[in-house]
């Protein structure tokens, strides 16, 4: 079946994962989410509130669907464009690479410690908070018996 080919009621009756699944295949390469979800309502006519309202049921539908595969951040394609092997290793990948990527960003984005805080030994300086005379060798029991 070919898209071109459908009138208004077969595309209104046809379910939006078989048309974003003939949409991917004459497309021929990956598209993002999103994408995919302009083409489909761009043919059956959907409002903006119309989208919205659908946009999770179709990526619960496309997930579902053992047609689709997730090669990227949002990014599907066709289970048969790929060995099942290349494109799993390369979704991992790459959303490995992304989120140790995150993970750096934060790691240098937190403040690092004030070094002129710090003893040689390297720890943290709080030899003035103390009042010397604040600790006795005495227990309080040793005091009671020396009075």
């Amino acid at each position: 079946m070919n898209l071109a080919e459908l009138n208004e009621e077969d595309i209104r009756e046809t379910a939006m994962v078989d048309i974003a699944y003939h949409i991917l295949h004459e497309k021929g390469e990956p598209l993002l989410y999103r994408e995919i979800m302009g083409e489909i309502a761009g043919l059956k006519g959907f409002s903006e509130e119309e989208t919205q309202r659908l946009i999770a049921q179709l990526y619960t539908e496309i997930n579902i669907d053992g047609r689709f595969i997730c090669v990227g951040k949002s990014l599907w394609g066709l289970k048969q464009w790929y060995p099942t092997e290349q494109a799993t290793d390369s979704a991992v990948a790459q959303n490995v690479k992304e989120d140790v990527d995150e993970l750096e960003e934060d790691l240098f984005d937190e403040e690092e410690p004030d070094l002129e805080e710090m003893d040689p030994d390297g720890d943290e300086d709080f030899d003035g908070d103390f009042d010397d005379g604040e600790f006795d060798d005495e227990t309080p029991e040793e005091e009671e018996e020396g009075s």
